[in-house]
């Protein structure tokens, strides 16, 4: 999954070019409209597991956790035609938005980028970026400690992921629905724990997996698959053709 994948221009954040530049807030998502699935970090799980189902897919050759919003391509079933964000929690990923951490090259550490293309971003309303000495505002520290965090909690899930896979507690599972008026889509790609193989896990893989918290993840993401049916009965009000996703983006 493309960490810039609904970022039209995102461009590393200067001092000299971004100085007089602020953010006016907005409340609208329809930048994520086509985000059929988003990268869920371990610590949402206890509130993204309520509503979406979560679960796993290979990304540039790593199993990430995404949360599932929709069953066909470009169709994010949570954001409604006003732009608004349907469910109660809102993913991390989402949140961030305009903002985005980058690897800089030959560097430790990440550069903030925000994208340009994002219509809140101007030169006389909404919150500065930078004061009239060239120090970054609150806002802006904010949002880069929101950023940080959420980089701190990539890495811890992760750590949880590679986890799985050591454990060989994968399996593959495709989503198929069925419409009452015949239409039939599947999404294939799909990643989930077998729970077999976890009943039959080592006592100290088991112990190890609890004292780090992760056999927790593990449930809540096994309580989270029955929502695939709720986007079934979303998808079914659709009357929007459209192609079914192939796997999780």
């Amino acid at each position: 999954m493309s960490d810039t994948m609904y970022y039209e221009k995102p461009v590393l954040l200067e001092r000299d070019k971004h100085r007089h530049r602020r953010v006016r807030p907005s409340t609208s998502f329809a930048f994520a409209r086509k985000a059929n699935s988003l990268y869920l970090a371990g610590a949402e799980f206890a509130e993204a597991c309520k509503e979406y189902p979560i679960v796993f897919t290979r990304s540039g050759g790593a199993v990430v956790p995404v949360a599932m919003l929709g069953l066909r391509a470009r169709e994010n079933l949570f954001v409604n035609e006003e732009g608004e964000w349907t469910g109660k929690y809102i993913p991390a990923f989402v949140r961030r938005y305009p903002f985005v951490l980058t690897e800089l090259a030959g560097q430790a550490t990440m550069g903030v980028c925000i994208d340009e293309a994002f219509p809140g971003l101007n030169d006389t309303e909404g919150e500065a970026l930078f004061d009239s000495q060239g120090n970054v505002t609150p806002f802006l520290k904010n949002a880069v400690d929101f950023l940080t965090r959420y980089q701190q909690e990539y890495r811890r899930t992760e750590a949880f992921c590679q986890r799985l896979v050591q454990a060989d507690l994968l399996t593959e599972m495709n989503a198929k629905a069925d419409l009452s008026d015949g239409r039939t889509f599947t999404v294939n790609g799909l990643l989930v724990v077998d729970e077999k193989k976890l009943m039959a896990l080592p006592d100290a893989v088991a112990l190890s997996l609890f004292r780090a918290g992760e056999l927790h993840l593990i449930s809540m993401h096994l309580m989270s698959l029955p929502n695939m049916k709720k986007l079934v009965d979303q998808m079914a009000g659709r009357k929007v053709q459209l192609q079914p996703a192939p796997k999780p983006a």
